[in-house]
């Protein structure tokens, strides 16, 4: 699958959006990444799931996590795809955690996996909880990468597709200086 088809993709399921948005990192843009829409059908999760799984065939990749929300439904794919276990991270008092009664052996080979990236903030919270729990991170991969490349998560990552597209800060944003309001479609309340 490469990133033309997996663009193709949320332009068909009216995933990719445009207009004036507050991502979960609270900054701005004009691109938003509905997720839920392009992975609402399993046959088209599984698709996304097994292209981010071949480039990892061969990492010995034990388990596969995600942050918790956006990140479940791929990654879920992904450890189907691998044929490996699944389990995520989530907040807890602002916190991320592994919850859930999940255990992590010591040095368990560990692929996180996120649906869109844009800073990396979540899926560094998630690397660093897995961490603390023994896990040993191999790489990071996502569907999307919004920073086309920019955003550092401290391991390997690899995305499907890569997308340039600006965000800005709310007090310096060229959306709301042109009296655009904006709409926060995602799962979480910005701080």
């Amino acid at each position: 699958m490469n990133s033309e088809q997996v663009l193709n993709q949320f332009k068909e399921t009216d995933a990719l959006l445009d207009g004036h948005f507050i991502l979960s990192s609270g900054l701005h843009s004009p691109s938003y990444l509905q997720c839920a829409l392009a992975l609402q059908f399993p046959a088209d999760a599984a698709k996304f799931g097994r292209a981010i799984a071949e480039r990892f065939a061969d990492e010995k990749i034990e388990t596969v996590a995600s942050p918790a929300i956006g990140g479940l439904i791929i990654g879920f794919a992904v450890a189907q795809a691998l044929n490996v276990r699944f389990i995520w991270t989530e907040r807890e008092n602002g916190m991320m955690t592994v919850r859930r009664g999940f255990s992590i052996k010591e040095n368990e080979r560990i692929l996180v996996v996120e649906d869109v990236i844009t800073t990396g903030g979540s899926t560094r919270e998630c690397i660093a909880a897995l961490e603390k729990n023994g896990g040993k991170i191999v790489a990071a991969a996502s569907i999307i990468d919004r920073s086309n490349g920019t955003a550092d998560v401290g391991v390997e990552r690899i995305a499907l597709a890569s997308l340039d597209v600006p965000t800005y800060q709310p007090e310096n944003c060229v959306l709301c200086a042109s009296g655009d309001t904006a709409y926060k479609p995602g799962s979480r309340n910005s701080k």
